[in-house]
């Protein structure tokens, strides 16, 4: 008998039972709903958005990017996210795949919700937004988020000391709590100092509000601090394997000596000989406040873009109603899609994003806030004496025109 023939009849007897043993329970299910079956000439992908691809605005504002850049997207996670026709039905193609995970990140709408619009089964919105989310990492990690090497750095250190004028820095690091429904028996693991549910997204972030380093999975308990610790990149800077430039002295200033190169964060984060942190406390000298202002306003760029990836993928302005694994994939794929819209948009090419003003923080959305401020390791002699080295040059050298008067 034909391979083909045996299959249909086994497929056959599967569904005869199938049907038989709803009817014992009182309930005739289908294998495919009738609603499901009119996704070709009623589902959204197949109205709405072939509609939309008429008008570039109103596509943009749908997926949050242009049609080009859509294609462009395509083209790069189709081959990883096409599935093969079965002979009981055929696969969802990988261009309605990628709408559906873009729909679910760009508005942060249920996988109900999502299902309905698209005619497709929930579990099967479920499964495509965490394949294609974590496809989108795979195939645009390499392009848009690479692993910085010592010219790399130098590079940045570069754009922050002309954009910035805070020299020899290679970013700005900072932590933000992505807010979860309470996984099953996770316990207090998750649950953060807001009392809501959450995992810790820590970045590194350039000069030009593109992200760097990240790192997603922090249980929310976790201080800022602690998540560092933690992180691969926090065990690299602390093993000194992060391939960072070498000291070098600061123009202007020869005579103070060479410098190492430094990350700057905020009061959650430990001072060590390559991460700053402003001086604690309210009263304190005109200089160090000169000091604080000239690192918060280098570290002001983390902030930013974290309130651009919010703004433009609105799922973290509500509760992730998913496994962290899950909640894990998206927040990865919205920052290598952050720095694929904004590398285009440094390019000249027509994007959504839009840096927010230097001189102002955005405020932080309901589902992205701020990672709790804890006591930190005692800093070591020698990072003091760095700090404080710093803080004289932005006194006396580097001293603009527009700081607090020291």
């Amino acid at each position: 008998m034909d391979a083909n023939l045996v299959a249909l009849a086994i497929a056959a007897v599967v569904t005869v039972n199938v049907q038989r043993k709803w009817k014992r329970r009182g309930t005739l299910r289908f294998w495919v709903h009738s609603i499901l079956r009119k996704r070709k000439q009623r589902g959204e992908y197949h109205g709405l958005v072939r509609e939309l691809r008429l008008d570039g605005v109103l596509f943009e504002q749908y997926f949050r990017m242009s049609p080009d850049t859509f294609d462009e997207l395509l083209g790069r996670v189709g081959p990883l996210i096409t599935r093969a026709d079965s002979m009981m039905r055929k696969a969802i193609g990988p261009a309605q795949r990628l709408a559906i995970c873009l729909q679910y990140l760009a508005t942060g709408d249920s996988f109900r919700t999502i299902a309905f619009s698209y005619r497709v089964s929930h579990s099967t919105v479920a499964g495509i937004v965490q394949d294609v989310a974590s496809a989108i990492w795979e195939a645009l990690v390499e392009d848009t988020m690479p692993v910085p090497k010592k010219e790399d750095w130098r590079a940045i250190a570069d754009q922050f000391y002309a954009r910035w004028n805070f020299p020899n820095c290679l970013g700005a690091i900072d932590g933000k709590h992505v807010l979860l429904q309470a996984p099953a028996n996770s316990g207090s693991l998750f649950f953060n100092y807001k009392s809501s549910y959450s995992l810790v997204l820590l970045a590194v972030v350039d000069a030009n509000y593109l992200f760097r380093v990240v790192d997603v999975g922090g249980y929310g308990r976790t201080s800022d601090g602690g998540t560092l610790r933690n992180s691969a990149f926090g065990e690299s800077l602390r093993d000194g394997t992060l391939d960072l430039p070498p000291d070098a002295a600061i123009p202007g200033a020869e005579h103070r000596g060479p410098l190492p190169c430094v990350f700057v964060g905020d009061e959650a984060f430990p001072l060590t000989t390559n991460l700053l942190r402003p001086y604690p406390g309210h009263h304190i000298p005109p200089e160090r406040r000169a000091f604080n202002y000239r690192l918060s306003r280098a570290r002001l760029v983390v902030e930013c873009a974290f309130g651009i990836l919010s703004a433009h993928w609105r799922m973290y302005r509500r509760v992730i109603a998913t496994s962290p694994k899950v909640a894990e994939a998206c927040v990865l794929a919205t920052c290598v899609l952050h720095n694929f819209l904004r590398k285009k948009m440094l390019e000249g090419r027509r994007c959504t994003p839009t840096a927010a003003p230097a001189n102002e923080a955005p405020s932080a959305p309901e589902g992205l806030r701020d990672a709790p401020r804890m006591g930190s390791n005692n800093a070591s002699r020698r990072a003091i004496q760095l700090r404080d080295t710093y803080c004289a040059y932005f006194s006396q050298e580097g001293a603009v025109p527009w700081q607090p008067s020291a």
